[in-house]
């Protein structure tokens, strides 16, 4: 059997906004209650199961990144900007409000509520594998 990514655990200082602010940002679904978490559903049934920490708890911030189309870039990306949020063409932060070219796509990063850096590309790092590119 193969293996395949079916969930992770995101902690959040408040879940239903880190939850609410990823499926808004990215487009998806609304999320919805799974047990414990709520849960943002991303291609091939993956979910990202937002979990609220407990009071005094801190938040060990993580790095989500996502492979997405150049249409849904252009959407995402639009998102962020309307919302007048601070993002960065590189994870050194080094300029604002910039996007990236990298391999001949596009990328950025920004983070969510509870510090989270999330990041979206259009290519994967190093390129598409020869014969591989769906843009073509």
């Amino acid at each position: 059997m193969p293996v395949a990514f079916n969930h992770t655990i995101v902690h959040a200082h408040d879940a239903h906004e880190s939850a609410t602010f990823f499926s808004e940002i990215m487009g998806l679904p609304a999320p919805v209650r799974a047990g414990y978490f709520l849960a943002v559903p991303i291609e091939h049934g993956v979910t990202l199961d937002f979990e609220e920490v407990a009071d005094g708890e801190t938040v060990q911030p993580q790095h989500y990144a996502f492979l997405v189309s150049e249409e849904d870039f252009d959407g995402i990306y639009g998102r962020i900007v309307a919302r007048g949020i601070e993002h960065y063409p590189e994870p050194t932060r080094d300029r604002v409000n910039e996007i990236n070219h990298h391999d001949g796509g596009r990328g950025v990063y920004w983070c969510d509520p509870s510090g989270h850096f999330l990041e979206i590309i259009t290519v994967p790092y190093g390129g598409w594998p020869t014969g591989v590119d769906p843009r073509q």
